[in-house]
């Protein structure tokens, strides 16, 4: 089956999504929530797998820690991937973890060469210790940093090239780092090393109560803004694998097939203008 278009996989959700007869439609997961001996969760992950090509989204490999990934955590990933071989594994361009202290955030970092190196290693590690290329992920930001040398859009395109990693796009976390930082994000977009993309994620963002900011909560649906980036994302560059992210106030399975359904026509849409253009 080529994978088209995705939705996280939930448990509240399971029996309709392994019953869907959606054409394209793939499943994503958390590998950390599935890092156990046994259970119904593996089980769980296994009946999907058997109905669909799964794909591995991490929190947890912390790449531009001051330290090497965590060696269990990355043998743990890499047991899942090797019995569940995924089409695509990713992780965020973040840290979370200093020491023994893991931190529940994807946090920032100023993009200096000496970030880049140490992300380029970890990158690496990890690369190396899974025997497969990893997709980046880019942030999603909430206040400006001092100390920046790299744009994003640059300091991805260099980790590409210097690991041989792919990237994941998150147009919604462009939306809402445009919004909380104040830049362009079709600009941001145009310059996004957009050959190296093999995955993209659409989700939904709330505004914070206290301030100006968006928060990018995955607990709504998909916001005009971030379909029409997407729209104009993919007429320019083609169709890449699209995951639609609902992590919280989860609705009925309908409405999220429908907002899947809906990437996959702009999908489409975007094929044919491109064959015939």
């Amino acid at each position: 089956m080529h994978p088209t278009v995705g939705i996280g996989l939930k448990a509240d959700h399971f029996g309709d999504a392994i019953a869907s007869p959606t054409a394209g439609l793939w499943f994503e997961v958390h590998p950390e929530n599935y890092m156990v001996a046994g259970g119904p969760r593996l089980a769980m992950l296994e009946a999907a797998r058997a109905a669909r090509p799964l794909s591995l989204h991490g929190v947890g490999m912390s790449l531009a820690g001051a330290a090497d990934p965590d060696r269990t955590h990355l043998a743990a990933l890499k047991r899942l991937v090797d019995r569940f071989e995924p089409f695509r594994v990713s992780e965020h361009l973040a840290w979370s973890r200093i020491g023994d202290r893991c931190f529940p955030d994807l946090l920032p970092f100023p993009r200096t060469g000496e970030a880049l190196a140490r992300v380029v290693r970890n990158v690496d590690i990890a690369q190396s210790a899974l025997g497969r290329t990893i997709l980046i992920e880019n942030p999603t930001h909430y206040l400006g940093l001092d100390g920046h040398v790299w744009s994003e859009p640059d300091f991805l395109r260099e980790i590409v090239r210097r690991t041989g990693c792919g990237l994941l796009l998150d147009i919604n976390n462009v939306a809402v780092s445009a919004h909380n930082l104040g830049f362009d994000a079709d600009a941001y977009l145009a310059d996004f090393p957009a050959a190296a993309v093999g995955e993209i994620h659409l989700a939904g963002y709330t505004p914070d109560g206290a301030t100006d900011l968006l928060i990018d909560g995955h607990n709504a649906p998909v916001a005009d803004d971030v379909w029409a980036l997407y729209a104009r994302f993919i007429a320019r560059n083609g169709q890449r694998p699209t995951l639609i992210e609902r992590d919280a106030d989860l609705p009925p399975f309908s409405e999220l097939l429908d907002e899947r359904n809906r990437a996959a026509d702009l999908l489409t849409q975007a094929v044919r203008e491109l064959e015939h253009a």
